[in-house]
């Protein structure tokens, strides 16, 4: 599964880097590097709904205080 957050601008203002360490976090304790792939991105052009994270593909908008349920539900639950 391959996992790329938004590190532009918009959403490095609006929380990109906790969101990447939270996931990231959760990918460690469940022990799954081997089966999610972590990606920086630049700006995938949906600015005003940032946090943008996208999960194979598919976009979200995730914030800081969202990104452990995110987790759970949008990538745990799918593995």
């Amino acid at each position: 599964m391959r996992v790329e957050i938004c590190i532009g601008s918009s959403c490095h203002v609006k929380g990109a880097t906790s969101v990447l360490n939270a996931i990231r976090s959760k990918v460690k304790t469940y022990g799954l590097e081997d089966k999610v792939e972590l990606a920086g991105r630049f700006c995938m052009g949906k600015c005003t709904e940032g946090v943008c994270v996208t999960v194979d593909g598919q976009l979200y908008s995730v914030s800081p205080d969202s990104a452990d349920e995110f987790f759970d539900k949008e990538i745990k639950g799918r593995l």
